[in-house]
This record gives C-alpha cells, structure tokens and sequence, in this order.
C-alpha cells in the first residue's frame, strides 16, 4: 500500500526543524518560512511523543499556533520534557501560550483579545529575536486568551497595548516565544524575527537549498530502484515533470513516461505534452488512449470526493495495464517494471491527511485517492517540497520556461473543475470557456501575476439571461483568479476589470449554452482553490 512505501528522499534528508503543528491554518506556511530562510522544515502533530520529536535529532522546534485554549479541557498540549531535552524551541501564538503555561507563567482570559494587525513595542530592541528590528511594529495578532505573567528566567522582550507579555526569551536555556504570528506577511519583521531565532537562538547553519535536493533525490532514486524499471505518471503539469526529470537524471533509460489521455485535458494539452516534453526532456513516452473509460467510470458520479477516487483508481488499473505492456515488450531477459513516479508534493500530503495529523480536506488523486491493491513501489522525489520550491528543482535540471511556470492544473482534470456529472459535451463546454480565460489573460500578461485560474462549470445549476432577444436558461462558468507561493494560502487576485469583461463577453458570446459569468472572490482559507 503507498501509506507503507517510503519517499526517494526520506533517507537522504537532513534533520529537519520540526514544526508542531497544534490545528493552525497556518502550520504549513511556518514550514515553508522557515524554508525560505535555507533550512529544512518538516511538520509533525502535536500528538506525537517527544521521543520520537527527538528521535529525528531536530536542531530546533517550532510550536505553532491553534484554535484552542491552554486551559481547557481536551486542548492538545506537549511534555514539558520538551523543554529540558536542550533543543532550541520557538512558540508562535497558541505555542507561546501552551510554553508559558507549562514553564510556571501565567495565561488566562482577561479580556485582551487581539486580531489582526497590531501595534507591537519592542522592550529590549538588541534581544536575540529582536536585534535590528524597530521598537514600534507592526505584527499579526489572533487570539483571546493572553499571558499576563512569563516564566521564571524568561525576559519579557515585547508588549502592546493590552497584552503585557506579547514576547518572552530565554537564552540560557534557548526557549523563545511571540504572541503573533511572525510567519504570516501582515507582520512586518515577521521573516527577520524567525530567521533571529534559528540562525542567532538556535544556531542553524542556512545551508539548505535546491540544489541538494537535486543531488540527495538522484541518490535516493538510484538506491531505491535500482537496476529495475520505472513508470511515470506524466500529466503534463510542472510537478510530473520535474519528478520524471529527476528520476530521468538518476536512472536513464530505466524510465518510461506514460500519459494517460483520459479525456479530462484542456483544450490542445494533450498535444503540447506529447511534442513539448518529449522535445525537452528526451524522454521515452508511451500514450495511453482512456478517455472512453474514464468517463464510463464517471458516468453518474457527482460527489467530488467519489470522483478523486475513480480517477485515481483508473489511473492506477491503466498504469498496471502499461506496466504488463512494457514487460511484455521486454520480455522474459526484461527487468521488471516494479516503481510508479508520481510527482506528489508536500500540500498534497498535507490535505488528504497524511503527516500533520490533522482532517482530510480532500484527496488529492495521487495520495487518498489511490487504491488499497496498487502493485507497484511509489517513487515520490517531491513529496516534501513546496509549489515554488519544485519549480526551482526544475529550473536547476534545466526543464524549458514554459514547463517550469506553467500555472497549476489538477490531476483529476477538467472532472474536479465540472460541479456535477462529468460528461463529453460538459468537458467540450467547458474546454472552450478555459481557453477563452487563457488567451485573455495570456494577452493581457498575467500568466506571472497570478497562481493559477481555474474555470469551473457549475453544471447542475442554470440561470435564466437574455441572448438574441430571447429567454435562455443556461449555464454559470465561475472564474477563480488566485495569488499565492505555495497553494497553502491565497487571496483572489485582483484583475482589471476590462479584462474580466473581455472574457465575460467571450465566454457567453462564443459558448453554447453558457449565459453567465461569475468571479470568485474567496480566500484559502476558509476556500480551498479547487471547488471539488
């Protein structure tokens, strides 16, 4: 089963900073902060034992934030072992508090609630956390309960106007914490402040970069698979890509590419993935024609959940189906095809449930849509990298612009971006709205200024309009702009209005049974960039 297959690169990794996660919307960014600052980060839940924190010889730990309260019952704590084992530790809000109350301060509820940007005073502007900072700031505050008194042996470094500790340091025994939120962009010194802790408080050496993973994933990859043969899964999208280019780096012609043309593509993608990537990379592809069977699978289907899960089974029963045909091929003197290359990233674990204990969002088609009897040994080289962070791999093994920063598309297709059945004629209408959307902002030159922009057709929904002097009763198409750097967090992007118009008018003007254009405008949280 995949759950029991470990990455290509888990054995090659350095130790990790640790980010505990206790239920923050913002666990995952923490992560990817600290990242930025050149070490490497990886989060766990705060229900695992401090042993096995330990056991993975962390040279700092981050405590983050959560919706609870440190009193209450029920509310996920850590051993105060913790904080005696030597490892430099970092609570950030709920973290800070849970530390406070552990360590003999003082948190309670009175009535110091803060939320959103606030003034912060900096006490002791030369202090490990805040050395080079301004004594007035700006930082991002979201909490109710508060710490009225610090530890013993910890010095209070920051105030605001209602909370008197907003900031603690102890230096002797490497214990810091912050009642906001330093990770998030609304605070201004927030990056400086963290990058203080791990280079000055915890010592960190700011050594991680790309091009180790490069090197650490080929290693990996080639101890891994050894003189058997391997199988990609090429959507076309960056993150397929970038891991078959890397499998391809590390083990040649042991890798066969194959992409599934399930029929769920956008417009001419089918196309571009064979001739572009080919071109690029030199690798050997196989194309498998599914679509008839994919939406034989569909047919019926609109639970969005129900609809991951047949995608990924398929894909998997057609990727058994390529393996049988590449063995047969090879015949009996053949190494045997025994791997699938997925390119998996850390956001996909991240919200099918798998390595911060925390709920399903969704499954993602290659994570918790896989089916429990797949045969083969997964190969996921990007299983623990950001968005961003993947487009540089591909940069560094020299992977053409136009693959590199091509913006986002699902694996599931087209048949996560339809709200109801999945049908030919709803793909093909859909198909043409999609590139409508592309051509406009492609001509507008926004493909760099957004994350990405889903088209979604809201198919059992009609709404009446008026086209030609006539009633109709046609279909809404949502448009769902978003600005990110790693898809754990994004903000609807702002588009020029007479570009929104120019798609608006395309659209309905040019797509059958289509009479109304709507933009989205919700953030993630509380949405997530996909509607299914």
């Amino acid at each position: 089963m995949p759950s029991a297959t470990p990455s290509a690169t888990e054995a090659h990794e350095p130790d990790p900073v640790l980010v505990v996660d206790f239920g923050a919307q913002y666990a995952q960014l923490i992560a990817r902060r600290v990242r930025e600052a050149r070490v490497y980060s990886e989060i766990v839940p705060s229900t695992t034992p401090v042993a096995e924190m330990l056991a993975k010889n962390p040279p700092a730990i981050i405590l983050s934030g959560g919706p609870s309260s440190v009193y209450e019952e029920g509310a996920p704590r850590v051993d105060r072992s913790l904080f005696e084992a030597g490892v430099p530790v970092f609570g950030m809000c709920y973290g800070f508090q849970l530390m406070a109350e552990l360590l003999g301060g003082t948190v309670d509820d009175n009535g110091a609630r803060e939320y959103g940007r606030t003034p912060l005073a900096v006490a002791k502007s030369g202090s490990t956390l805040f050395e080079g900072t301004p004594d007035q700031q700006t930082v991002w505050m979201s909490h109710g309960d508060a710490c009225s008194a610090a530890p013993a042996g910890f010095a209070v470094t920051a105030s605001t106007d209602v909370v008197p500790v907003a900031a603690f340091e102890n230096d002797e025994q490497k214990l810091y914490g912050v009642q906001y939120h330093p990770e998030v962009m609304h605070t201004t010194h927030g990056q400086q402040v963290l990058e203080h802790f791990l280079y000055r408080g915890a010592g960190i050496e700011p050594s991680w970069t790309t091009s180790n993973v490069v090197e650490e994933a080929v290693a990996a990859i080639r101890e891994q698979v050894g003189s058997k043969r391997a199988i990609c899964g090429l959507s076309g999208g960056v993150d397929s890509a970038v891991a078959a280019a890397l499998v391809q780096k590390a083990i040649g012609s042991q890798l066969t590419c194959v992409y599934v043309d399930h029929g769920l593509m956008r417009k001419r993608e089918s196309e571009q993935v064979e001739k572009d990537f080919v071109a690029a990379t030199g690798v050997q592809l196989k194309v498998v024609d599914a679509e008839e069977r994919f939406l034989a699978a569909l047919a019926r289907v609109s639970d969005p959940e129900q609809k991951r899960k047949i995608i990924g089974r398929e894909f998997i029963r057609v990727f058994e189906q390529a393996q049988a045909e590449l063995v047969a091929e090879a015949g009996e003197a053949g190494e045997d095809v025994a791997f699938l290359v997925q390119g998996t990233l850390y956001p996909d674990v991240v919200e099918s449930g798998g390595g911060t204990g925390t709920a399903n969002i969704k499954s993602h088609h290659n994570v918790g849509g896989l089916p429990d009897d797949i045969e083969f040994e997964l190969v996921e080289p990007l299983r623990k990298l950001f968005k961003d962070e993947v487009r540089i791999v591909g940069q560094e093994l020299g992977l053409p612009e136009e693959i590199v920063q091509r913006q986002p598309f699902p694996g599931p297709g087209l048949g996560i971006r339809i709200v109801g059945e999945v049908t030919k004629d709803r793909l093909d209408l859909l198909r043409e709205a999609d590139a409508i959307a592309r051509e406009e902002l492609t001509a507008a030159g926004l493909d760099r200024d957004i994350w990405q922009c889903p088209v979604v057709l809201l198919a059992d929904v009609r709404s009446v309009g008026v086209q030609g002097d006539g009633r109709t009763y046609g279909h809404p198409i949502v448009l769902r702009p978003v600005s990110s750097e790693d898809a754990m967090t994004t903000d609807w992007s702002r588009l020029p209005y007479d570009v929104l118009s120019r798609i608006s008018t395309r659209i309905t003007n040019e797509v059958d049974e289509v009479n109304r254009v709507v933009l989205d405008i919700t953030s993630k949280p509380p949405g997530t960039i996909e509607w299914e």
